[in-house]
C-alpha cells in the first residue's frame, strides 16, 4: 500500500508514559498513551493510540490538559500487552458513543505469555476481550494490511522484518491449536503521517517489529525520504549493547530531524541516541505536546 494524501499538521500529546515532564502534575504509568489531533483535506481526526494500563492515571491526565474522551475518533492499539491495552474497555466508556473505531492486527486477541521468571498473561485482559469491546460501542477493524486512519495517516500494517539484527526484545508464547510455540509479535504495528512540506512521523508502541524496520516500511509506504519525527518506544531496555549500537547507528542512515523516544527504550539505549544525535533526541515524557 501508498499512503495517499498528506497531513497539514499533526499535533501529538503524550497522555501516558513511564516519566512525567519536570515539575508536571501528571501520573506515570508502564506503559503509553498518545493523542493524534490531525487535519487533512479540511478534515479534523483525534486518534488516541494505545491507553496504557492505569485508566484512572490516563483519566486523571487527559482531565489536567484539557483533552475530553467524547473527541475521541478512533482507537489504534499497536500491539497485544496490557500495557498498551488495559483500559480499552473504560475509555469506550468515558467516549460514550457506538461509532469509535478500533484499530488493530488480526493476531491481537491471541493467546500470549511470558515463562520466564514465572508464567505470567501479557496480552489483552479479559475486561477488555473483543466480546466486551464491542459492548461497549467499539466497532472493531481487524486486518495485516495497512489501515487508512485518514488521507495522509495510516497504520503500518504488519511489518516487514527486513534488518538481520532486529528482534522482539523479550521471550514471549503464544498457543496455537493446542501447541505453545514462540511468539514473534507479529501484531506490532505503529502509526504513520505525512505532513505536508515536512516528511514523515513515525508513532510507535513499542517497535518489537524493529525500530529500523517499522521506519524502513513508512518510506516504503509513502514514498518519502524525509522523516521528520520518531516517537514511542523502542524496546532496547534489555538489549545487548551490540544491537543498541547497531541500532543507533541505522537510525542515523534514516537521519530523522527529531527522536522523542521513552517508555520500554532503556536508559543505555536513550543515551547512545543523545550521544549520537544530541539536540535532535529528547527522552520522551507524560506531558509532552509535540507539534508537526
Amino acid at each position: 500500500m501508498i499512503l495517499s494524501g498528506e497531513v497539514e499538521n499533526l499535533n501529538i500529546t503524550v497522555l501516558a508514559e513511564d516519566s512525567v515532564l519536570y515539575e508536571s502534575p501528571y501520573l506515570a504509568q508502564h506503559g503509553v498513551s498518545f493523542l493524534l489531533e490531525a487535519v487533512s483535506e479540511g478534515e479534523t481526526k483525534r486518534i488516541l493510540v494505545d491507553v496504557g494500563q492505569n485508566s484512572q492515571a490516563l483519566l486523571h491526565n487527559m482531565s489536567l490538559m484539557d483533552v475530553s474522551a467524547s473527541s475521541i475518533d478512533t482507537i489504534v492499539l499497536t500491539h497485544c500487552h496490557y500495557d498498551h491495552t488495559q483500559g480499552v474497555v473504560k475509555m469506550l466508556e468515558q467516549i460514550d458513543r457506538n461509532d469509535v473505531r478500533i484499530v488493530a492486527h488480526s493476531d491481537i486477541f491471541r493467546p500470549h505469555f511470558i515463562t520466564e521468571p514465572e508464567l505470567r498473561y501479557v496480552g489483552i485482559q479479559p475486561e477488555d476481550s473483543r466480546e466486551k469491546i464491542e459492548a461497549a460501542g467499539g466497532h472493531i477493524l481487524l486486518g495485516k494490511e495497512p489501515f487508512q486512519l485518514m488521507a495522509g495517516m495510516s497504520t503500518t500494517g504488519e511489518v516487514s522484518r527486513q534488518t538481520d539484527f532486529e528482534e522482539v526484545g523479550i521471550a514471549l508464547k503464544t498457543r496455537k491449536d493446542g501447541v505453545v510455540e514462540d511468539d514473534n509479535m507479529l501484531d506490532d504495528i505503529s502509526v504513520i503521517a505525512k505532513i505536508k512540506g515536512k516528511g514523515i512521523v513515525v508513532v510507535t508502541g513499542c517497535s518489537h517489529a524493529g525500530i529500523v524496520n517499522i521506519m524502513l516500511q513508512a518510506k516504503e509506504m509513502t514514498g518519502c525520504d524525509r522523516i521528520d519525527g520518531v516517537i514511542g518506544g523502542f524496546h532496547l531496555v534489555e538489549a545487548p549493547e551490540k544491537r543498541i549500537l547497531r541500532t543507533v547507528a541505522e537510525i542515523a542512515k534514516l537521519n530523522p530531524s527529531r527522536i522523542i523516544a521513552g517508555h520500554c527504550t532503556g536508559f543505555r539505549a536513550q543515551v547512545e541516541l543523545y550521544l549520537a544525535f544530541r539536540e535532535k533526541f529528547v527522552p520522551l515524557r507524560t506531558g509532552m505536546r509535540l507539534s508537526f
